[in-house]
């Protein structure tokens, strides 16, 4: 029960990283709004409610943070982990891929950190959790909108540990490598997700919950001296880059 008595937004929750963060995080007593683009339940765990929103919608500020506060009367931590994946060579790449990438992966990330701030100024431990991707620090062919909207989400979190640490309030990103999840769609195919596997020290793929396990290191007393830091969660992907 490293979370009990504690609030969480989890954003991006109907899949994946974000479901199972929610789950984890309820399975240790916070009370979780589980937001994502799409209608989704999280059944078999009490604790969590869920949101249909779209985190870049004008109102997700309000709806999202607000909704936390209407529904729980407090808020002590933020996970924005929504995003999305659209790629194309530079030369081709479409305006609205662009927008729609930085919308998703950063301006919403920022937008909700700045409503949250007053709500986790109140909690004995307010907690801001932002996912970027080791492609915060890497690239790949066709991925210049998500690195850059990465790159920017470590950014923006340094710089939110730096105004915040008066007030408590740690904030830190993630940097998940090949994860398991729906948004890496060709991992559904045994040789390419062998290959990804084969490119780890561990020899595997991650899978959501290795990642919702840094998330509540981040979220609990645990992590409470740890902040503007970016959790390297790849299985040693990185190692040789």
């Amino acid at each position: 029960m490293r979370l009990k008595d504690k609030v969480a937004v989890v954003t991006g929750a109907a899949s994946g990283i974000g479901r199972a963060t929610a789950v984890l995080f309820a399975q240790e007593g916070a009370r979780v709004l589980a937001v994502d683009l799409k209608p989704f339940e999280i059944e078999g765990v009490s604790g969590i409610e869920t949101l249909d929103h779209d985190v870049s919608a004008p109102d997700a500020p309000e709806a999202v943070i607000g909704g936390a506060i209407k529904r729980f009367g407090q808020l002590d931590i933020l996970m924005n982990n929504a995003g999305v994946s659209l790629g194309a060579p530079i030369e081709e790449f479409p305006d609205e891929y662009w927008d729609r990438t930085m919308a998703v992966n950063v301006t919403a990330h920022f937008k909700l950190a700045k409503a949250a701030i007053p709500h986790l100024k109140k909690s004995s431990a307010g907690r801001i959790i932002n996912v970027a991707s080791v492609m915060a620090e890497g690239t790949d062919y066709g991925l210049a909108a998500y690195c850059a909207a990465k790159a920017g989400v470590a950014g923006l979190t340094r710089n939110l540990a730096l105004e915040l640490g008066r007030y408590g309030i740690t904030a830190n990103y993630i940097l998940p490598g090949a994860i398991q999840t729906g948004m890496t769609v060709n991992f559904d195919d045994p040789k390419i997700a062998d290959i990804w596997a084969r490119k780890s020290p561990l020899k595997r793929l991650g899978q959501p919950i290795d990642i919702a396990r840094g998330a509540l290191f981040l979220a609990s007393d645990e992590g409470g001296f740890v902040t503007g830091h970016g959790l390297n969660l790849d299985g040693g992907l990185m190692l040789r880059v």
